[in-house]
């Protein structure tokens, strides 16, 4: 194989990978364009509860506004979003498992390895916790075409 086309697929397939992480949705609601209710998505890290944001300390990410309680959150944020946001883009993890969507409820929430998930409600949470690991890995194949 020549190395010009070896080299303008390796391009194509990074433009691909970058063009697929740009467009991965955020679930902000019907009226509005705030990312998890406005609820400070490191708050479920550090102090272990859902606390709400501030649109003092904000910032626009995957369009998308994200609100958090303080600058020092914040600050953690901008350094590494990716880390922080929900998965999903903060639909319920139950429904992206089972091939649909349906809105992340922040109080109905859960860490798993390092990485929050957010779910519809109670009753669904309690669906997913019951097998979390092959909800999980069912997600990941879903997400994010399940959104589009």
């Amino acid at each position: 194989m020549p190395r010009a086309h070896i080299a303008f697929t390796g391009v194509f397939a990074l433009f691909l990978a970058i063009q697929a992480h740009a467009t991965e949705p955020v679930h902000t609601g019907w009226f509005s364009d705030v990312a998890v209710d406005g609820y400070d998505v490191v708050a479920y890290f550090t102090e272990g509860e859902a606390v709400e944001g501030s649109a003092e300390f904000s910032t626009q990410w995957r369009d998308a506004e994200w609100r958090f309680a303080n600058q020092a959150h914040l600050d953690r944020f901008l350094e590494q979003p990716a880390r922080y946001a929900p998965a999903y883009g903060g639909f319920c993890a139950y429904a992206v498992a089972q091939g649909t969507t349906a809105a992340g409820d922040p109080h109905h929430w859960t860490i798993h390895e390092d990485r929050l998930y957010l779910n519809y409600d109670a009753e669904t949470q309690a669906k997913w916790e019951a097998d979390r690991e092959a909800h999980i890995a069912a997600a990941d194949r879903n997400w994010p075409g399940v959104a589009q």
